[in-house]
This record gives structure tokens, sequence and C-alpha cells, in this order.
């Protein structure tokens, strides 16, 4: 045990060898007395600090909120003295010091800031105590105590900075531990007693005659200080000034007049502890047995009963209010589970009916079909479809679908969304985002995660009488589950041995899906028959047209007009239109003052083009303009979107030329009226990082990809107002935090890149992938296949109005995938 203490106390340094974290209890519940001695040992933490149990308990605990620090409670100015008060308090803190002690320690830091006070006045002690190292059961030999020979021959200074350590672990604890203890707030208020202060002065009061000679620290003087304390108990001042010359009195034993008139026998004991000569002191068990403290403890006897009964029924209440505000929220839980069952059970009685009236339609068909068919023939048709009804048929349905089952609780989360915004739409009268009161009055309120919130009663659901939402979620189940795999149907190696880089970073197909080309940092436009590619007859397929260029390519766009005409971005911020049939560029635009990132042809204006570049601008060009021939002549652009960003992507919607949205490195999407391009008509708020692509959907849905790893599906036409920040869908699943992926929509199916080099595939209805498929690479020696983390999916590209896309890899693969 002796080593043991000093190796912690050696490891510890200049916290005085106890962690200064551990708050020192209640030593006793009740008055001390002489048996309690002989329970106390001396324990040590697996942190290697020390601390006192009493008996087989640990007495440290945390300190509570409503715990305040005894300096403040002793400098409050409405403090009233209270003898038993100021005696229990005194009586704790003696018990504490005296248990120290009594196992060879020095407790330096006797001061009203060491200390804290409960709502019944227990104390609990929050800072460390000086190891003496003695290893002796008691402090009575004053010279056999080792404290000096830790502290060195620098004793001024080190005492100097522990007590300057202990003013700043309380300075820093208080404001994390205890109400009201903040420094600031309490010199804003002009308090009379200013904390910092106050607290620069109490080491000087707490400071005995023999430590301020250079001696060290020893029991006799934690008596002096406890001397102190019994002072502060029962002397009360009204401002710090007041304060700090009573105080300095002190050290020369001088009391004031008043304080010797209300308290004498108090300020006999005082003196007795206070004497300048630490022999002339009495050791700290002279102290608790002493008549001062021997006379009124049968009253503190039954204080303390008083306040342990007090403090059971507080136990008991705090229980109390506990298993009360656990029985609300799960009532309130309850309540909701309810509403939502009742909820979903009106949905199972309409689509019950709604597929009864489809399969008897069915039945009606076939009885018109057949006139030879008798009346018990429609008995027992009508009995197969009852059963085909039963909810074991469902079950297995279900069952029948791993997928369906592993997604089950997102699925669940896109039904109560949809139900969500189909009863948005039916019932008007609602405001919106009202909070659910007692009696099922107002909307509902879900969140993306959630199963379900809050739910109208369902007589309010039927007088909405909305059915739309079946197909549409119908829809979206039908197609998620439609595909089970994404298949290889042919492979394509682009690489060019010339060139040390052969990334993809742009593919499309032509209008009618007969072509599709590939542009990269190798600078050239490849463009290849999609029929040749899937003949297996041929073992190398070759582009039929590749066009160069000067710069490294970023971007191509098909014109859906004019089938062989493809406009190009490239790293040199030049937009490039080429003709396909002749092998050439026959238009250059050169604009912008960096690198464009992204173009694209207006859908119903064949001959205006957008781009997007890292000048922070977007600009309009009409390919018409001039009549160019075969002549490179420089053109012009009709129109200039400023931002503050850069611009990562553009895109028009496919029934307007008159609108654009475009993807920024602020994390935005901006959705803008041409005819009004001074401010944007929304603006989409919800990614964490660039916006890497921008997809219409439909022309009042839009889809974006960030590199923040999530698509985030927006409804351009529910919300008028200019910012629009909770998309209607966020798909994660996909791993995209750097690179440009892709990005490609076709008939509600997404598909995307991943930098786990996977193509995944998302349906616009459900947050999670439906489908996914990795490139992998061929081991040159095995001749099998192996991933490759390293690569990563450059960009994707659906072929119109069929389940197949095209995909290419930062290594120059292309793959055609079929979903099936």
């Amino acid at each position: 045990m002796e080593n043991s203490s000093e190796s912690n106390w050696q490891r510890s340094g200049s916290s005085r060898g106890l962690n200064s974290s551990a708050v020192l209890n209640r030593y006793s519940r009740r008055i001390p007395n002489d048996q309690d001695s002989e329970k106390a040992v001396l324990g040590h933490s697996n942190r290697g600090g020390t601390y006192f149990r009493e008996g087989d308990g640990a007495v440290i605990r945390s300190v509570e909120s409503k715990d305040v620090s005894l300096r403040q409670w002793l400098d409050s100015t409405d403090r009233v003295v209270n003898v038993l008060d100021c005696l229990h308090i005194f009586m704790q803190i003696v018990e504490i010091v005296r248990l120290a002690h009594s196992q060879g320690f020095v407790v330096q830091n006797v001061r009203p800031s060491c200390f804290v006070l409960s709502s019944f006045n227990r104390v609990s002690f929050i800072e460390s105590v000086s190891c003496s190292g003695s290893g002796s059961d008691s402090c009575n030999d004053e010279s056999n105590n080792q404290t000096a020979e830790f502290r060195g021959q620098n004793q001024p200074e080190v005492n100097s900075n522990l007590r300057k350590s202990s003013e700043n672990n309380w300075l820093q604890s208080g404001s994390l531990y205890l109400e009201g203890s903040n420094v600031e707030q309490a010199e804003q208020k002009k308090n009379p007693f200013p904390m910092k202060k106050v607290l620069q002065m109490e080491s000087n009061w707490y400071t005995s005659p023999e430590e301020a000679a250079g001696a060290p620290s020893s029991c006799a003087c934690d008596v002096y200080r406890l001397g102190v304390l019994l002072f502060e108990l029962y002397c009360t001042s009204s401002s710090a000034e007041e304060k700090n010359a009573t105080m300095s009195s002190l050290r020369h034993r001088v009391f004031p007049p008043q304080f010797l008139l209300k308290w004498p026998k108090e300020a006999v004991f005082c003196l007795c502890l206070l004497h300048p000569e630490p022999d002339s002191r009495p050791k700290i068990n002279e102290v608790l047995h002493s008549e001062f403290l021997s006379e009124p403890r049968d009253n503190l006897i039954e204080r303390e009963a008083v306040l342990e009964l007090k403090e059971k029924i507080q136990e008991q209440e705090l229980l109390l209010d506990f298993l009360s505000t656990l029985q609300q929220r799960k009532q309130e839980s309850a309540d909701i589970l309810r509403r939502t069952v009742s909820f979903i059970s009106s949905d199972i009685q309409e689509v019950t009916k709604l597929q009864a009236s489809i399969s008897g339609k069915q039945g009606l068909n076939s009885i018109n079909d057949d006139s030879a068919s008798s009346g018990s023939r429609k008995r027992i048709r009508n009995a197969e479809i009852s059963n085909s009804l039963e909810p074991e048929h469902q079950e297995n349905a279900i069952y029948k679908s791993p997928r369906l089952m592993k997604n089950f609780k997102k699925l669940e989360s896109a039904y109560f969304s949809t139900r969500r915004r189909a009863f948005k739409t039916s019932v008007k009268p609602l405001t919106k985002n009202a909070p659910m009161s007692s009696d099922g009055k107002g909307s509902i309120v879900l969140t993306e995660k959630s199963s379900a919130n809050n739910f109208p009663p369902i007589k309010r659901l039927s007088e909405g009488k909305q059915t739309g939402w079946i197909d549409s979620f119908l829809d979206g189940l039908s197609k998620y589950l439609s595909f089970k795999n994404l298949e290889v149907k042919a492979s394509l190696n682009q690489g060019d041995l010339l060139n040390s880089s052969n990334l993809v970073c742009s593919l499309g197909f032509d209008r009618d899906g007969e072509f599709f080309a590939t542009a990269g940092v190798n600078k050239k436009i490849k463009v290849f028959e999609y029929d040749s590619i899937l003949d297996e007859n041929r073992d190398i397929h070759y582009p039929v047209v590749e066009m160069s260029s000067r710069s490294k390519l970023s971007s191509i766009s098909w014109n859906n007009y004019i089938k062989g005409q493809i406009a190009s971005s490239n790293f040199e911020g030049v937009v490039q239109i080429w003709d396909v049939t002749r092998n050439q560029a026959y238009r250059e635009l050169k604009e912008h003052e960096r690198r464009v990132w992204s173009v694209d042809f207006s859908w119903s204006n064949p001959t205006l083009v957008a781009s997007g570049s890292d000048d922070c601008s977007v600009k309009l060009w009409n390919i018409n303009q001039a009549i160019l021939l075969l002549h490179l002549v420089d053109g012009t652009s009709v129109g200039t979107i400023r931002t503050k960003a850069n611009v990562c992507c553009v895109q028009f919607p496919s029934d307007s030329g008159n609108t654009l949205a475009f993807g920024s490195a602020d994390h935005r999407v901006y959705y803008y009226d041409l005819r009004n391009p001074s401010v944007p008509l929304s603006t989409l708020i919800g990614h964490n990082k660039t916006v890497s692509y921008v997809k219409f959907v439909d022309s009042s849905t839009l889809l974006s990809s960030s590199t923040d790893n999530t698509l985030k599906l927006w409804d351009l036409s529910e919300s008028t107002a200019k910012v629009i920040d909770c998309p209607v869908q966020t798909f994660t699943g996909h791993m995209n935090l750097k690179n440009f992926v892709g990005l490609s929509v076709c008939d509600g199916y997404i598909a995307t890149g991943s930098e786990t080099n996977e193509v995944v595939v998302y349906h616009k209805a459900f947050p999670m992938p439906a489908l996914s498929y990795k490139f992998n690479m061929t081991d040159p020696i095995s001749g099998d296949e192996v991933s490759d983390s390293d690569q990563f999916i450059s960009s994707v590209c659906w072929r119109t109005q069929s389940s197949t896309l095209v995909a290419a890899n930062s290594m120059g693969n292309i793959k055609l995938l079929e979903m099936v």
C-alpha cells in the first residue's frame, strides 16, 4: 500500500497525487462516531489515482447539477447563520480530514472552493489530496511526515503552483458541474463577492503561518485551515472589501467584536485551532472529540435522521416521476401505433376491394367468352378468387422475395411517405406541418427515416377518398421487383497504349439509340454502333467514327433533333459542335475562362446549347447564329448566368426550352426560367458537398447527385417558394466522395456509378438500390476476374426506352448492361 501510494503520487505530479476529477462523497450518512474510524480503508482506482472507501462501499460520486460550491454558499448575501447547519457542515469536513490523516494523507485543500453542498447540506470534496508517503495510520508524528520529500527544496514555488492549479481546477470545473458558478456571469451581475477575486484571496487566507514561512504542509496545517473555515461559517460579511479585511485580521487571531459577542464558544475554539505554533494545535481526533463538537452531537444525529428521511422521500418522488413520464411516453407510442394500425387496416380494405373488383371484371369477361358456363362454375371461380386473397397467400408472396424482406423497413418508410403525399394532396384544409392534437386533428408529420408518426382518424381519411397512392406505390413496387440482376451483354476495352489515362468522362446515346459516343481524357470522341457491339461473332469492336480534340474532354451531348450532331466541352473552356457524318468539329464556342464541366442540348429548341464552367457561369449558345459550313468560327453566347461558385452540371428539361437547372460547388441546385435569368425560380438546398449532376426525371421532378454519397429527388411543382430544402426522396447505397461517377434516368430507373467500381440502379420510388453490378478486372496470369477497388465508375447512360445501359470506368473499360 505504501509503495502504491508513492508511485501514484509520482505519476500524478502537480495534481498532488489524486485524480482531481474524483469526488469524495459523504463519508457517512450519520454523525461520525468512534467506530467509524475502523471502517475507513484506503483504495486505489484503476486510473492510478487514490480514493477513500468506507467499509465495502465506494464514497465517490459525481457532483449533481443542484449542488453548490461551499464558497458560493458562504458568500451568499442572504445567508443567515444557522448553528445546526454550520455544525453539520463543519462536522462532515472534520470527518473528511480525519479519514485522510488516519491513512497518512494531508488534505492540503481544506478550503470552501474545494467542497460542494447538496440540497440537504451534504458535503462533497471535489479536489485531490496530497500523499505524505509515510504509510502511517495517523499524522501524530509530524516529524515523520514525508510530504516534504515529494515537494523538494523549492517548496514555496511548488505550493504557489499547486494553489494556482487548485484555483484553475475549480474555475474550469465549476461551469461543468456547479449551477451558477460561471465567473463571467457573476461579474456581469456585479456580485458583491466576485468569484474570481475571492478565489485569488482564498489561497492566502487558508495558508498556515508555517507554510507562509516556507515549511512543508502537515496535518497541523489542515487543522489551522479548519479553524479558518469554522470562522467563515459563523462570520458573515456584506462586501468583498469587508470580507478581505476581516480575513486579513484573522491571520493575527483578531476577531470582529460582534463575532466575539455573538459566538463566544466558537471564537474560543477558533483560537485553539488557529494557534501560531503547530505543536500547540489539537490533533484531528482531539478536534472531533472536543467538547465543542460533542455537546450538540445528539441534535446533529436527530437532524441527520430527518435529512435521511427527506432524501428517501425525494428519491421516491424521483422514481415516481420517472415511471410516470415513462408511462406517458409509452402511452403516446401506443396511441400512435393504434392509429397507424387502423390506418393500414383501412388501406388493406381499400386494396382488397379494388383487387376483388378487378378480379370480378376478369371473371365476368371469362363468363361472356364462355356462354356454356354454369352457375356452379361461377361459384368455383369466385371461390378461387377469394382464396387467392387470403392472408396466407399474401404472406407467402412477400416471403418469396428476399430482396423485399431485406429492405422491408425502407419499403415501409416509402409507403408512409407516399401515403403522406397523397393525403396532403387530397385534404387541402389541413395546415401544413400542423401538430397532431389529442382529438386527431392536424396533418401527418413524417420524416424520411420514420415508419409513421401521427395519423388522423380513419373518418378523416375516408373523407379524402384518395386512391391514387395505390397506383403510384404499386407501380414503384412492381418496377423495383421486376428485375433481379444486371447482365453483361457486351464489353469494350478502349484502353489506348499511347495514353497513360483512359478515363471515360461522358457517355451518350443518339436520339434513336442506334449509336453511342464516348469521350474522356484521351481527347477523343468515339462513336460505336449499338447493334454491331452486340454481335458475338466479332472479337474486336472498332468505332464507326473517331474525332480528336485538342484538349481533354469532360462532357458530350447528342442533339435530339439533328441526328449526327454532338456538343462537347473540354478542359480548356471551349464548347465544340461536331458533325459526326463529316467526322469533324464545325463550330467552336469560346467565352468561358476556365474548364467547362458540362454541356447540354435543349430538347425543345435543338439550336440552343447550355454549358457550365469553373468560371462560375452558365452560358447559353445559339448554334445557328451564323451560317458556318466547314470553317471554324468563334461563336458568341446569347445569355450568361453568373453564380458564386463553380458550375459542375447543366440540364434542360425534355418538354421546355425556357427552363434550366444546374448544380454548383456551393452544394446547391439552381432552377432558372431563362426568360428572367436575373434570379432563380427555385434554389434547392439539401446536399452537403458539391452537386456533380442534375437530371430531369420529368418536367416537374429533378434528380441531383453529389459527392456526399447521396442522390436527391426534388418536386418542382409543389412549392412556389424560392428555396426548397425538403427533397421527395434521398437515395443512399453507393459511394461517391470525390469523383464524377455519372448519372442517368430512364422510365423511373436511376443509374449511377460508385467509387467501389460498381454500377448502382435505383427506382425513383424507393431510397435503396434495386440492382448493382461490379466491374472486375481479369488477372493476366490466371485469367480469373478479380476486384479492383482502386478504380471507379466514371460514366453511365441509359439507352432510350429500354432496360439497357452503357457504363464505363476509370480504366476505360466499357460494358453494355441489361436489367434481367
